[in-house]
C-alpha cells in the first residue's frame, strides 16, 4: 500500500472459515500493516452468522459483520431461521443483511429453496432497514426479476464479489445497486472481461473485498505458500482497478473506503 493512501474497507471476509481458525490475531495484525483497517465479516448461515457477530465483537476496533443465509445454506433453513436472523441483525455490529441471494451454478439448495430463502430475507431487510449483500452466479436475470420487487424499498444493495458480464452490470447498476469487487480481477483466465467493465461502474457505486480465504490475487507477487487469501491482499486489488482507469492508487482507495462507509453506515462515516 502507499504510505500516503487511507486506510481501507474490506467489504467481504470469510473471517470465520476454519482456515483462519488458529491465526486470526495475525490476520488482523497483517491486515492493519497493510492499511487494510476495517472488516466486514460475512455470514452465510444462521450459525456462521452467530460466529460473525462474535468475532466483530471480539475484535471490536475494527470488525463488523453481516448476518444470513447464503444460497448454498439454504436447504438448512427452517421456520425459525428469519427469526432467529432478525435477533442477530439487532446486534450493534451487525451492518447488513447477508450474504443472500442466488447460486444456479453450483446448486447446493434447490433453485425454489433458494428463492423462498432470499425473498424472506430481502422482506426483513425491508422491515429492518438494512442493506442486503447479495450473492449471484450464473442466475443474473431471475436474481434481477426478484430484486425489481423490492428495490423500492430497500435502503441499498451490493453485489458482492461481481463476476458476472457486461449485460448483468449495467442491469444490477439500473437497480441502483453497489458492485463489489474481488480478486476476481485480478485472474488473467476467468476476470479478463472484468476490466473492461470497470469504467462502467460509477466511482461511487464501487466497493473492494478479499472475500477472503478464496480468491488470491493472481497477481500477487510473492504468493503465500498456503494459497490462502487474506485481507492484507485487498491492496491488490484496488491496484488492479486503479491501473485499469489510468488513475492513481489513492484515488481509488479514497473514494472505495467513503463508499463502504456509508452503505454500511459505520461509525466513522462522514
Amino acid at each position: 500500500m502507499e504510505s500516503s493512501a487511507p486506510s481501507l474497507i474490506d467489504i467481504g471476509v470469510n473471517l470465520a472459515d476454519k482456515s483462519f481458525a488458529n491465526d486470526r490475531e495475525d490476520i488482523l495484525t497483517r491486515a492493519k500493516k497493510a492499511g487494510v483497517n476495517t472488516l466486514i465479516i460475512t455470514g452465510t448461515s444462521v450459525n456462521g452468522s452467530e460466529k460473525a457477530l462474535e468475532l466483530a465483537n471480539q475484535f471490536d476496533d475494527m470488525c463488523f459483520a453481516t448476518v444470513g443465509i447464503h444460497p448454498h445454506d439454504a436447504k438448512q433453513a427452517n421456520a425459525h431461521s428469519i427469526g432467529q436472523l432478525r435477533s442477530l441483525a439487532s446486534n450493534k455490529k451487525a451492518v447488513a443483511l447477508g450474504e443472500m441471494g442466488l447460486d444456479f451454478n453450483r446448486d447446493f439448495s434447490p433453485r425454489p429453496q433458494q428463492e423462498k430463502v432470499f425473498i424472506q430475507q430481502l422482506e426483513l431487510a425491508c422491515e429492518l432497514k438494512l442493506p442486503v449483500f447479495l450473492h449471484e452466479r450464473d442466475a443474473d436475470k431471475r436474481m434481477q426479476a426478484i430484486l425489481k420487487d423490492y428495490r423500492d424499498h430497500l435502503i441499498n444493495g451490493v453485489i458482492h464479489c461481481f463476476t458476472g458480464q457486461k449485460h448483468a452490470l449495467f442491469n444490477y447498476l439500473d437497480l441502483d445497486l453497489h458492485i463489489g469487487l474481488t480478486g476476481w480481477i485480478c485472474d488473467e483466465r476467468r476476470g479478463q472481461h472484468l476490466l473492461a467493465l470497470v469504467p462502467s461502474i460509477p466511482s461511487n457505486r464501487l466497493m473492494v473485498e478479499t472475500d477472503a480465504p478464496y480468491l488470491l490475487p493472481r497477481t500477487l507477487h510473492p504468493k503465500p505458500k498456503s494459497r490462502r487469501n487474506e485481507p492484507a491482499f485487498l491492496p491488490e486489488v484496488v491496484k488492479t482497478i486503479a491501473d485499469c482507469l489510468h488513475v492513481d492508487y489513492v484515488k481509488v482507495a479514497t473514494e472505495t473506503k467513503q463508499v463502504a462507509a456509508s452503505f454500511f453506515q459505520l461509525p466513522f462515516a462522514s
